[in-house]
Parts: C-alpha cells; sequence; structure tokens
C-alpha cells in the first residue's frame, strides 16, 4: 500500500481542514488542487471566478492539476485533496473519501474563510461550480455527482471537524493497519 487518500467534494465541504488533519496524522505528504488553483489565480491578478471563466477557454489550467495529482498519486505517501482527486489517482488511491454538505452551508463557510459576504460568496461559488462542471464531462467525461467511486462519504454538515476527523481516522488506521 502506497499510503495514497484522496479527498473529494465541493467548495467548502471541508477538504483542506480534513487534509490537513489526515497528512499530520498519518505523517503523509499534502496537496491541494484548490491552493494551485488559488495561486494561478493570484499569480494572474484575477479572482477564483475570473479565473474559472479563463479555465472554461484555456483547458491547460486544469490538465496541469489533474496531471499533477496524477503524479503525486503515482509517488505515494499523499493526501490529496480536490474535486477530481479520486478520480485522478485512480488505481492508486488506497482509500476514496467524499465530503459533502448543502450549499448554504458551503456558502457561509467560503463567505467567513473569504471574507467576502454571503450573496457574493453564493454568486462566486455557483458561477465556478457550474463552470467546473461543464469543463470535468467535456475534458473527461466524468460526473462529479457520480458518488459510486468513493469508500466513505460524509455530510460535514452533521459533525464539526473533530467528528468528520473522528471518522475519518478510525476508517484510515483499520485500513492502514489492515483491520478492514
Amino acid at each position: 500500500m502506497k499510503r495514497v487518500i484522496t479527498l473529494g467534494g465541493l467548495h467548502g465541504t471541508g477538504k483542506s481542514s480534513v487534509a490537513d488533519l489526515i497528512a499530520k496524522e498519518f505523517g503523509l505528504r499534502r496537496v491541494s488542487a484548490g491552493m494551485i488553483f488559488r495561486r494561478l489565480a493570484a499569480e494572474r491578478g484575477v479572482t477564483l471566478e475570473e479565473f474559472s471563466r479563463l479555465a472554461q477557454n484555456d483547458d491547460k489550467i486544469d490538465r496541469l492539476l489533474d496531471e499533477t495529482l496524477r503524479e503525486e498519486a503515482k509517488r505515494g505517501n499523499v493526501v490529496l485533496d480536490g474535486q477530481l482527486a479520486a478520480w485522478m489517482a485512480g488505481e492508486h488511491a488506497d482509500f476514496k473519501i467524499l465530503l459533502t454538505a448543502p450549499l448554504k452551508v458551503r456558502v457561509e463557510r467560503i463567505s467567513k474563510r473569504d471574507g467576502t459576504s454571503f450573496d457574493d460568496a453564493l454568486r462566486e461559488t455557483e458561477v465556478r461550480e457550474a463552470s467546473e462542471r461543464e469543463r470535468y464531462r467535456e475534458y473527461y467525461g466524468i460526473d462529479i455527482s457520480d458518488l459510486s467511486i468513493y469508500d466513505l462519504v460524509i455530510n460535514t454538515e452533521k459533525f464539526d471537524l473533530d467528528g468528520v476527523f473522528d471518522i475519518v481516522r478510525t476508517a484510515l488506521s483499520r485500513l492502514f493497519s489492515g483491520d478492514m
């Protein structure tokens, strides 16, 4: 086992927070598609919404992110977080986790994290996610609403961060010890 864990979910589900805890607990590297995407947007001096629109017309942006996830999965000893992490890691993934939460909850988290109004965060999230859904289907034939590839699905509205991590830690501890 190469210890490749993927953590997927829409924006604001808690992927980054949970990925940080997984990496620390299990001594794994962490690679985040969202952090890479944000960094690229900032380097170009544009908002995430604007960068999403740019990515609609330039498939090199998504393909660069996705290839990075594939390569990191091949290296092993990593937690990958991103909407397509499970698909990109493919056969290299030992365990695929999906985090979910209702739109309102996700937008409240995004608004708080980014210091924006709820309405601005809602508009940006809806535009960004619609753009991503379309691109993922066009580029790879992926329907991100297909949950069948995941080993564990957790609604993060139901638990605080510690509760979500307790569930994940239990599952991964059993997997890594061979008790599954």
